[in-house]
Protein backbone atom coordinates (compact mmCIF):
# COMPACT_ATOMS: atom_id res chain seq x y z
CA UNK A 1 0.00 0.00 0.00
CA UNK A 2 1.08 3.73 -0.37
CA UNK A 3 -0.12 6.70 1.37
CA UNK A 4 -2.97 8.86 0.51
CA UNK A 5 -1.22 11.20 -2.59
CA UNK A 6 -2.97 14.69 -2.13
CA UNK A 7 -3.05 17.62 -4.07
CA UNK A 8 -0.41 19.80 -4.44
CA UNK A 9 -0.64 22.80 -1.74
CA UNK A 10 0.39 26.55 -2.18
CA UNK A 11 3.15 25.85 -0.28
CA UNK A 12 5.00 23.33 -2.27
CA UNK A 13 4.20 25.25 -5.89
CA UNK A 14 6.12 28.49 -3.54
CA UNK A 15 8.90 25.91 -3.05
CA UNK A 16 9.39 24.30 -6.40
CA UNK A 17 8.95 27.39 -8.90
CA UNK A 18 8.97 30.60 -6.01
CA UNK A 19 5.45 31.88 -6.92
CA UNK A 20 4.35 34.84 -5.24
CA UNK A 21 0.78 34.81 -6.93
CA UNK A 22 -0.97 31.25 -6.87
CA UNK A 23 -4.36 29.90 -7.86
CA UNK A 24 -5.42 26.34 -6.21
CA UNK A 25 -7.88 24.56 -8.25
CA UNK A 26 -6.61 21.15 -7.76
CA UNK A 27 -8.43 19.82 -4.41
CA UNK A 28 -12.32 20.78 -5.13
CA UNK A 29 -12.38 23.51 -2.38
CA UNK A 30 -14.82 25.66 -2.25
CA UNK A 31 -13.80 29.03 -3.96
CA UNK A 32 -15.89 31.56 -1.99
CA UNK A 33 -14.43 30.45 1.29
CA UNK A 34 -16.04 28.92 4.13
CA UNK A 35 -20.02 29.28 4.97
CA UNK A 36 -20.21 32.38 7.25
CA UNK A 37 -22.31 31.05 9.57
CA UNK A 38 -20.27 27.83 9.66
CA UNK A 39 -17.61 30.33 11.00
CA UNK A 40 -19.30 32.21 13.27
CA UNK A 41 -20.53 28.93 15.01
CA UNK A 42 -16.67 28.08 15.58
CA UNK A 43 -16.04 31.10 16.68
CA UNK A 44 -18.62 30.48 19.49
CA UNK A 45 -16.46 28.12 21.00
CA UNK A 46 -15.86 28.61 24.42
CA UNK A 47 -15.07 25.23 26.72
CA UNK A 48 -12.42 23.18 24.41
CA UNK A 49 -11.55 21.75 27.46
CA UNK A 50 -14.52 19.63 27.59
CA UNK A 51 -15.49 16.40 25.30
CA UNK A 52 -17.81 17.32 22.79
CA UNK A 53 -20.97 15.05 23.02
CA UNK A 54 -20.13 11.75 21.32
CA UNK A 55 -23.92 11.00 20.01
CA UNK A 56 -23.81 14.49 18.21
CA UNK A 57 -27.25 13.67 18.64
CA UNK A 58 -29.59 17.06 18.34
CA UNK A 59 -26.85 17.27 14.87
CA UNK A 60 -27.84 13.60 13.11
CA UNK A 61 -31.38 14.78 13.58
CA UNK A 62 -30.91 17.84 11.42
CA UNK A 63 -28.99 16.12 8.97
CA UNK A 64 -31.50 13.35 8.74
CA UNK A 65 -35.20 15.47 8.89
CA UNK A 66 -34.54 16.62 5.00
CA UNK A 67 -34.78 13.13 3.71
CA UNK A 68 -37.40 11.81 5.54
CA UNK A 69 -34.89 9.34 7.95
CA UNK A 70 -34.08 9.48 11.83
CA UNK A 71 -31.21 9.79 13.67
CA UNK A 72 -31.06 6.07 14.06
CA UNK A 73 -30.26 6.15 10.51
CA UNK A 74 -27.30 8.74 10.62
CA UNK A 75 -23.71 8.31 11.19
CA UNK A 76 -20.85 11.30 11.58
CA UNK A 77 -17.41 10.96 10.38
CA UNK A 78 -14.20 12.77 10.63
CA UNK A 79 -14.69 13.67 6.86
CA UNK A 80 -16.68 10.95 4.72
CA UNK A 81 -13.48 8.95 3.89
CA UNK A 82 -13.83 8.19 7.99
CA UNK A 83 -17.11 6.42 6.98
CA UNK A 84 -15.57 4.80 4.30
CA UNK A 85 -13.40 3.10 6.60
CA UNK A 86 -16.34 2.27 8.81
CA UNK A 87 -18.32 0.54 6.27
CA UNK A 88 -15.01 -1.85 5.48
CA UNK A 89 -14.34 -2.39 8.78
CA UNK A 90 -18.04 -3.65 9.79
CA UNK A 91 -18.81 -5.30 6.95
CA UNK A 92 -16.19 -6.74 4.41
CA UNK A 93 -13.86 -9.25 5.12
CA UNK A 94 -10.46 -10.70 4.02
CA UNK A 95 -11.24 -12.26 0.51
CA UNK A 96 -14.42 -10.89 -0.06
CA UNK A 97 -14.82 -8.98 -3.30
CA UNK A 98 -15.80 -5.67 -3.66
CA UNK A 99 -16.89 -4.18 -6.98
CA UNK A 100 -16.09 -0.64 -8.15
CA UNK A 101 -15.90 1.88 -11.31
CA UNK A 102 -12.00 2.48 -12.83
CA UNK A 103 -10.86 5.24 -12.16
CA UNK A 104 -12.52 6.02 -9.16
CA UNK A 105 -11.85 7.52 -5.63
CA UNK A 106 -8.55 6.26 -5.03
CA UNK A 107 -9.18 4.87 -1.16
CA UNK A 108 -12.01 2.69 -2.61
CA UNK A 109 -9.29 -0.15 -3.75
CA UNK A 110 -7.27 1.17 -0.69
CA UNK A 111 -9.82 0.06 1.99
CA UNK A 112 -10.43 -3.23 0.15
CA UNK A 113 -7.07 -3.78 0.32
CA UNK A 114 -6.88 -2.62 4.05
CA UNK A 115 -9.37 -5.21 5.25
CA UNK A 116 -7.46 -8.31 2.65
CA UNK A 117 -10.55 -7.71 0.20
CA UNK A 118 -10.04 -8.14 -3.65
CA UNK A 119 -11.18 -5.00 -5.30
CA UNK A 120 -12.65 -5.47 -8.78
CA UNK A 121 -12.50 -2.96 -11.38
CA UNK A 122 -14.81 -2.21 -13.83
CA UNK A 123 -13.73 0.39 -16.92
CA UNK A 124 -15.74 3.70 -16.53
CA UNK A 125 -17.46 3.94 -20.12
CA UNK A 126 -16.84 7.45 -21.46
CA UNK A 127 -16.06 8.43 -18.25
CA UNK A 128 -19.63 7.19 -16.55
CA UNK A 129 -19.82 4.03 -14.22
CA UNK A 130 -20.60 1.06 -16.64
CA UNK A 131 -23.42 -0.14 -14.40
CA UNK A 132 -24.07 -3.24 -16.80
CA UNK A 133 -20.83 -4.58 -16.64
CA UNK A 134 -20.47 -3.71 -12.84
CA UNK A 135 -23.57 -5.77 -12.47
CA UNK A 136 -22.09 -8.47 -14.55
CA UNK A 137 -19.13 -8.49 -12.22
CA UNK A 138 -20.94 -9.18 -9.72
CA UNK A 139 -20.29 -13.22 -8.42
CA UNK A 140 -20.53 -15.29 -5.25
CA UNK A 141 -17.68 -13.83 -3.20
CA UNK A 142 -19.09 -9.91 -4.14
CA UNK A 143 -20.07 -8.31 -0.33
CA UNK A 144 -20.59 -4.83 -1.63
CA UNK A 145 -20.60 -2.34 -4.85
CA UNK A 146 -19.57 0.92 -4.38
CA UNK A 147 -20.76 3.72 -6.62
CA UNK A 148 -19.50 7.21 -6.51
CA UNK A 149 -21.48 9.64 -7.96
CA UNK A 150 -20.99 11.87 -9.23
CA UNK A 151 -17.58 10.02 -9.57
CA UNK A 152 -14.31 11.63 -8.77
CA UNK A 153 -11.77 12.22 -10.54
CA UNK A 154 -14.25 12.33 -14.05
CA UNK A 155 -17.10 14.55 -12.49
CA UNK A 156 -19.26 12.58 -14.21
CA UNK A 157 -23.05 11.09 -12.79
CA UNK A 158 -25.25 8.04 -13.62
CA UNK A 159 -28.79 7.94 -15.31
CA UNK A 160 -30.80 7.93 -12.67
CA UNK A 161 -33.21 5.48 -14.59
CA UNK A 162 -30.57 2.99 -15.14
CA UNK A 163 -28.99 3.16 -11.71
CA UNK A 164 -32.59 2.65 -10.26
CA UNK A 165 -32.62 -0.56 -12.75
CA UNK A 166 -29.31 -1.40 -11.11
CA UNK A 167 -30.09 -1.16 -7.69
CA UNK A 168 -33.27 -3.58 -7.96
CA UNK A 169 -30.88 -6.24 -9.86
CA UNK A 170 -28.46 -6.29 -7.15
CA UNK A 171 -28.66 -9.59 -4.97
CA UNK A 172 -30.25 -8.65 -1.55
CA UNK A 173 -26.89 -9.86 -0.10
CA UNK A 174 -24.60 -7.03 -1.83
CA UNK A 175 -24.31 -4.24 -0.20
CA UNK A 176 -24.28 -0.93 -1.84
CA UNK A 177 -22.46 1.54 -1.10
CA UNK A 178 -23.11 5.29 -3.04
CA UNK A 179 -20.48 7.94 -2.39
CA UNK A 180 -22.52 11.37 -2.89
CA UNK A 181 -19.53 13.98 -1.83
CA UNK A 182 -20.99 16.26 -4.82
CA UNK A 183 -24.50 15.71 -4.19
CA UNK A 184 -25.70 19.50 -3.93
CA UNK A 185 -24.24 20.22 -7.30
CA UNK A 186 -25.37 17.55 -9.51
CA UNK A 187 -28.50 18.51 -12.20
CA UNK A 188 -32.08 18.31 -10.90
CA UNK A 189 -32.69 15.22 -12.52
CA UNK A 190 -29.76 12.96 -11.26
CA UNK A 191 -29.50 10.21 -8.51
CA UNK A 192 -30.84 10.29 -4.68
CA UNK A 193 -28.65 8.33 -2.86
CA UNK A 194 -31.26 8.74 0.71
CA UNK A 195 -33.96 7.01 -1.57
CA UNK A 196 -32.29 3.80 -1.86
CA UNK A 197 -31.35 4.10 1.77
CA UNK A 198 -35.12 3.86 2.55
CA UNK A 199 -36.22 1.44 -0.36
CA UNK A 200 -33.33 -0.90 -0.55
CA UNK A 201 -31.98 -2.31 2.59
CA UNK A 202 -27.87 -2.76 2.65
CA UNK A 203 -27.28 0.72 1.22
CA UNK A 204 -25.52 3.57 2.51
CA UNK A 205 -25.01 6.78 1.50
CA UNK A 206 -22.34 9.59 2.04
CA UNK A 207 -21.74 12.86 2.00
CA UNK A 208 -19.54 15.55 3.35
CA UNK A 209 -19.23 19.62 3.99
CA UNK A 210 -15.97 19.89 2.67
CA UNK A 211 -17.25 20.75 -0.72
CA UNK A 212 -20.01 23.04 -0.83
CA UNK A 213 -19.50 24.62 2.63
CA UNK A 214 -15.96 25.13 2.59
CA UNK A 215 -15.70 23.06 5.59
CA UNK A 216 -13.30 20.95 3.86
CA UNK A 217 -10.12 21.03 7.09
CA UNK A 218 -12.90 20.62 9.43
CA UNK A 219 -13.42 17.30 8.23
CA UNK A 220 -17.08 16.56 8.79
CA UNK A 221 -18.82 13.91 6.76
CA UNK A 222 -22.05 12.09 7.26
CA UNK A 223 -24.05 8.90 6.24
CA UNK A 224 -27.18 7.31 6.13
CA UNK A 225 -28.17 3.82 5.70
CA UNK A 226 -30.79 1.72 7.87
CA UNK A 227 -30.65 1.14 11.67
CA UNK A 228 -28.71 -2.10 11.82
CA UNK A 229 -26.39 -1.20 9.99
CA UNK A 230 -25.40 1.85 11.66
CA UNK A 231 -25.32 0.33 14.56
CA UNK A 232 -22.61 -1.80 13.52
CA UNK A 233 -20.58 0.93 11.72
CA UNK A 234 -21.17 2.72 15.58
CA UNK A 235 -19.01 -0.64 16.75
CA UNK A 236 -15.74 0.09 14.98
CA UNK A 237 -15.90 4.37 14.88
CA UNK A 238 -13.11 5.62 16.94
CA UNK A 239 -14.81 7.15 19.78
CA UNK A 240 -15.07 11.28 19.43
CA UNK A 241 -13.90 11.39 15.90
CA UNK A 242 -16.17 13.93 15.17
CA UNK A 243 -14.37 17.66 16.70
CA UNK A 244 -16.43 19.84 18.66
CA UNK A 245 -15.75 22.80 16.37
CA UNK A 246 -16.29 20.45 13.29
CA UNK A 247 -19.93 19.88 14.91
CA UNK A 248 -20.21 23.31 15.39
CA UNK A 249 -19.60 24.41 11.76
CA UNK A 250 -21.68 21.78 10.71
CA UNK A 251 -24.58 23.44 12.52
CA UNK A 252 -24.12 26.81 11.82
CA UNK A 253 -23.50 25.20 8.02
CA UNK A 254 -27.05 23.84 8.06
CA UNK A 255 -28.19 27.07 8.55
CA UNK A 256 -26.44 29.28 5.72
CA UNK A 257 -28.73 28.70 3.18
CA UNK A 258 -27.49 32.30 1.56
CA UNK A 259 -24.14 30.62 1.16
CA UNK A 260 -25.39 27.69 -0.15
CA UNK A 261 -27.14 29.54 -3.08
CA UNK A 262 -24.13 31.55 -3.75
CA UNK A 263 -22.17 28.63 -4.16
CA UNK A 264 -24.03 26.57 -6.07
CA UNK A 265 -24.90 29.64 -8.59
CA UNK A 266 -21.22 30.73 -9.22
CA UNK A 267 -20.55 26.93 -9.92
CA UNK A 268 -22.83 26.94 -12.26
CA UNK A 269 -21.80 29.61 -13.77
CA UNK A 270 -18.15 28.93 -14.16
CA UNK A 271 -19.33 24.96 -15.42
CA UNK A 272 -21.27 27.05 -18.05
CA UNK A 273 -18.00 29.52 -18.86
CA UNK A 274 -15.41 26.60 -18.98
CA UNK A 275 -17.00 24.13 -21.43
CA UNK A 276 -17.71 27.08 -23.68
CA UNK A 277 -14.08 27.86 -23.56
CA UNK A 278 -12.57 24.30 -24.09
CA UNK A 279 -14.94 23.87 -26.72
CA UNK A 280 -13.61 26.91 -28.43
CA UNK A 281 -9.87 25.95 -28.06
CA UNK A 282 -10.83 22.20 -29.23
CA UNK A 283 -10.49 20.72 -26.08
CA UNK A 284 -12.89 17.77 -24.54
CA UNK A 285 -14.40 17.31 -21.39
CA UNK A 286 -16.33 15.03 -19.67
CA UNK A 287 -20.02 15.88 -18.52
CA UNK A 288 -19.77 18.25 -15.04
CA UNK A 289 -21.73 17.13 -12.34
CA UNK A 290 -19.76 18.05 -9.48
CA UNK A 291 -17.61 21.62 -9.08
CA UNK A 292 -14.79 20.48 -11.20
CA UNK A 293 -14.15 19.49 -14.39
CA UNK A 294 -11.82 16.81 -16.01
CA UNK A 295 -10.82 17.80 -19.57
CA UNK A 296 -8.33 16.14 -22.20
CA UNK A 297 -5.05 17.70 -23.31
CA UNK A 298 -3.01 17.36 -26.05
CA UNK A 299 0.18 16.02 -23.82
CA UNK A 300 1.06 14.14 -21.48
CA UNK A 301 -0.98 15.27 -18.25
CA UNK A 302 2.17 15.54 -16.18
CA UNK A 303 3.87 18.01 -18.86
CA UNK A 304 0.59 20.22 -18.64
CA UNK A 305 0.39 20.27 -14.53
CA UNK A 306 4.02 21.69 -14.22
CA UNK A 307 3.58 23.88 -17.41
CA UNK A 308 0.39 25.38 -15.33
CA UNK A 309 2.41 25.58 -12.33
CA UNK A 310 5.00 27.11 -13.21
CA UNK A 311 2.19 30.27 -14.42
CA UNK A 312 0.99 30.28 -10.75
CA UNK A 313 -1.97 27.61 -11.67
CA UNK A 314 -2.17 24.48 -9.54
CA UNK A 315 -4.15 21.66 -11.15
CA UNK A 316 -4.40 17.70 -10.52
CA UNK A 317 -2.76 16.03 -12.89
CA UNK A 318 -4.57 12.52 -14.29
CA UNK A 319 -1.65 10.54 -14.40
CA UNK A 320 -2.02 10.52 -10.45
CA UNK A 321 -6.01 10.16 -10.60
CA UNK A 322 -5.94 6.71 -13.36
CA UNK A 323 -6.61 9.18 -16.15
CA UNK A 324 -3.69 10.04 -18.46
CA UNK A 325 -3.87 12.46 -20.71
CA UNK A 326 -6.51 14.54 -18.44
CA UNK A 327 -6.57 17.46 -16.10
CA UNK A 328 -9.06 17.34 -12.95
CA UNK A 329 -9.79 21.24 -12.15
CA UNK A 330 -11.61 22.95 -9.50
CA UNK A 331 -14.45 25.00 -11.36
CA UNK A 332 -12.92 28.68 -9.54
CA UNK A 333 -14.00 31.95 -9.29
CA UNK A 334 -14.71 34.32 -12.49
CA UNK A 335 -11.36 35.69 -11.81
CA UNK A 336 -9.47 32.33 -11.72
CA UNK A 337 -11.19 30.72 -14.25
CA UNK A 338 -10.74 33.75 -16.60
CA UNK A 339 -6.69 33.00 -15.69
CA UNK A 340 -6.88 29.50 -16.25
CA UNK A 341 -8.39 29.93 -20.11
CA UNK A 342 -5.85 32.44 -20.42
CA UNK A 343 -3.16 30.47 -19.52
CA UNK A 344 -4.19 27.24 -21.78
CA UNK A 345 -4.38 29.97 -24.69
CA UNK A 346 -0.73 30.81 -24.34
CA UNK A 347 0.03 26.73 -23.81
CA UNK A 348 -1.85 25.36 -26.42
CA UNK A 349 -0.10 26.24 -29.45
CA UNK A 350 3.14 25.27 -27.66
CA UNK A 351 2.00 22.05 -26.52
CA UNK A 352 0.36 21.03 -29.93
CA UNK A 353 3.72 21.45 -31.74
CA UNK A 354 4.93 18.90 -29.09
CA UNK A 355 4.99 15.42 -30.18
CA UNK A 356 1.79 14.48 -29.84
CA UNK A 357 0.97 11.29 -27.25
CA UNK A 358 -0.92 8.68 -28.79
CA UNK A 359 -4.65 9.01 -27.79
Amino acid sequence: MHPYSAGTTNDQARRRFGLDRIIKLSSNENPLGSSPKAMAAIASLSDAHLYANDDHTELRERLAAPFGLRVENTILGHGSNDILLMFFLAFVDAGDEVVMGDPTFSLFPANARLVGANAVRVPLRDGVHDLDAMLAAVGPKTKAVVVCDPNNPTSTCVDPDAFARFAAALPERVLLFIDQAYREYMPARSVEGTDYVKSRPGTLVTRTMSKLYGLASMRFGYGFAAAEMIELMQRVRVPFNVSRPAALAAGGALEDDAFRRRTIAMNDEGKAFLEAAFARLGLSMYACAANFVTVRVPVAAETAYDDLMRGGIIVRSGDKLGLPQYLRITIGTPEQNDALVAALETLLPVWRERTPVPA
